[in-house]
């Protein structure tokens, strides 16, 4: 048996005093239709409810009824419905071009229609090229492809397979003697939820990212794949060269696409509401205080709480569950300090010098002129020590010291050097063959003097 239509079911509820009754007076059914459409009537699919209905609205409805039934209370469908009016060879273009490149905008394709020559500017609408497009299941949004892109709910099969991170806007809290707003860089294991670490940071920068990243190994391993964002500071080269040299597969998300980090998402959520807005301010002097109490949150709170979508375990147990799996680092553990540091190219002047962070430093003097590799911390902004542009080590960079300077002993060049300068060339010299010629060939003859 046939459904009958909501909207039918609510044309018939509205009739109900003229449909119950067997025979009518005289002039009885205008006065009923009249008190029917006096009174408010909630519509369905209205936003607004408590609407009236007109007069002749409620007598259409009750010929209607009359003639064919309840199923002729149902809204009826046009006969041109889903049939465009447009020409046939402006919605064959119209097509045509949309499915060449989908990313065509209405507004594309009326240029195209007028620059072409086949309407005149203004003859068709853009609702027009809307309704063709949408009938034929091409309208998408404007730079949007015209089949929409699959997304599949997936999870790694164990844990340190694949590490999320992201960064998250957090409170504002003094900072370096300002009050200013912390970001929260979070590493999540996608297999067991749990937060190889998370801090907030003074801003979110790659060196930020990379202090997080360097604890996180630290304490959980390696992961074999990093997804990160498309921002600027997971682009940074030296992002790029730790996770190459520790063997890390860094895969960056497509812009605009937060389907891919869900489970990101839902941990900022959790952040806000169960950690952010649970925080005193009173309590919070820096933003180590508010480090303090987020790590604590993370271990006694959120790494112990049962999640359902890992069988009633908590992060913590399904971590544990795969800790024969995890990558070590072993005998790069020791190293870990010099895989994080940065190599920051600089040109060595005449005096042996070369700056970094409004420091001067000294260098193997050999090197003047040179190019080199400062190895620096960058949390300390300390320089470890000096590297060529192969990467072997050179020595220490010093401070310079100018006051020590004066008395230094300076290298001098050995005698052999100072007689080989002084002593006589024996190749060709234009300068002295040319004196030589010169008054050789062409003496000048004194003058004679008569006396008288």
């Amino acid at each position: 048996m046939k459904e009958i239509d909501d909207v039918a079911l609510h044309r018939f509820a509205v009739l109900g005093p003229l449909v119950s009754r067997t025979h009518l007076e005289r002039g009885e059914l205008k006065q009923l239709i009249r008190q029917i459409a006096s009174r408010e009537h909630n519509i369905p699919g209205v936003e607004f409810n408590h609407r009236r209905i007109a007069e002749k609205t409620i007598e259409a409805w009750f010929y209607a009824w009359r003639k064919g039934g309840i199923d002729a209370l149902s809204p009826q469908v046009r006969a041109d419905c889903r049939q465009s009016k447009l020409p046939t060879d402006v919605q064959t273009f119209i097509l045509t071009a949309k499915k060449e490149k989908p990313k065509r905008s209405l507004n594309q394709l009326l240029l195209l229609l007028e620059a072409s020559g086949l309407i005149v500017k203004g003859a068709a609408s853009r609702s027009s090229v809307h309704r063709l497009l949408k009938n034929n299941n091409l309208s998408r949004p404007t730079g949007a492809p015209s089949q929409p892109e699959e997304f599949r709910r997936f999870e790694a099969q164990y844990a340190g397979d694949i590490w999320y991170g992201d960064v998250m806007h957090g409170p504002s809290v003094p900072i370096n003697g300002k009050v200013q707003k912390a970001y929260l860089v979070s590493l999540m294991d996608d297999a067991s939820r749990l937060l190889t670490h998370s801090a907030f940071c003074p801003g979110e920068k790659a060196l930020d990212i990379e202090g997080v990243l360097k604890q996180a190994i630290l304490r959980r391993g390696l992961p074999i794949k990093l997804i990160v964002d498309n921002g600027a500071a997971y682009r940074a080269k030296t992002l790029q060269s730790v996770c190459a040299r520790l063997g890390i597969h860094l895969i960056f998300c497509r812009p605009y696409a937060p389907e891919g980090k869900g489970k990101l998402e839902r941990w900022h959520r959790t952040v806000r509401d169960q950690f952010i807005s649970e925080l005193d301010p009173t309590r919070i002097q820096d933003l180590a205080d508010l480090n303090a109490r987020l790590w604590a949150w993370i271990e006694e709170i959120y790494h112990k709480r049962h999640h359902s979508s890992l069988d009633s375990m908590t992060p913590l147990q399904r971590y544990q569950q795969d800790l024969p799996r995890i990558r070590t680092l072993g005998h790069r553990a020791a190293q870990l300090d010099d895989l994080f540091y940065h190599r920051i190219k600089r040109k060595v002047r005449k005096d042996g010098t070369v700056n970094y962070d409004n420091n001067c430093f000294e260098v193997p003097y050999e090197f003047s002129g040179k190019n080199i590799q400062l190895v620096v911390d960058p949390h300390t902004k300390q320089v470890i020590e000096v590297e060529d542009e192969l990467g072997n080590g050179l020595g220490k960079a010093t401070p310079i010291d100018v006051i020590a300077n004066v008395n230094r002993r300076r290298r001098k060049p050995n005698n052999e050097t100072v007689d080989a300068v002084v002593s006589k060339p024996e190749g060709p010299n234009l300068v002295e063959i040319a004196h030589e010629k010169h008054y050789s060939d062409n003496k000048p003859v004194a003058p004679s003097i008569t006396i008288k």
